[in-house]
């Protein structure tokens, strides 16, 4: 991911569902967005998800119930999330999660598409 440029999109809210287990977010674009956590824990962008390079990505499976727990800003350009299973290593920035956003329903099809591959069966949630 490019840092941030002048004409990145920024939040403007970012709000918190802990029953629901979405992190809405209002970008100064007029983009709006609802993100479940299991989909912001799995596309975390820290090395213990992320891998040190292209191929060596974790996949992430039973995080159907994850939450948020606390959301950190990280200057003026990214937030860290905390999640209910203790991972807290991702340091999302303005462009990152602005990327989930724009990409989601193709990530979350990619993220089920590899847990079907690697033979793990989601449990289900109230948020299917």
């Amino acid at each position: 991911m490019s840092g941030l440029t002048p004409n990145s999109p920024r939040p403007l809210d970012i709000k918190l569902h802990q029953a629901s287990r979405l992190l809405e977010i209002k970008f100064d674009n007029d983009t709006e967005c609802m993100l479940s956590c299991e989909f912001l824990r799995v596309y975390s962008p820290s090395a213990e998800v992320k891998g040190h390079g292209p191929g060596q990505e974790v996949l992430q499976v039973g995080k159907e119930n994850v939450n948020i727990t606390a959301i950190e800003p990280v200057g003026n350009y990214a937030i860290k999330l905390v999640f209910s299973d203790g991972h807290n290593t991702g340091l999302y920035s303005w462009d990152y999660l602005y990327d989930l956003a724009s990409n989601y329903e193709a990530l979350w099809l990619e993220y089920l598409g590899k847990l079907n591959a690697a033979g793990h069966v989601r449990k289900n949630t109230d948020t299917d």
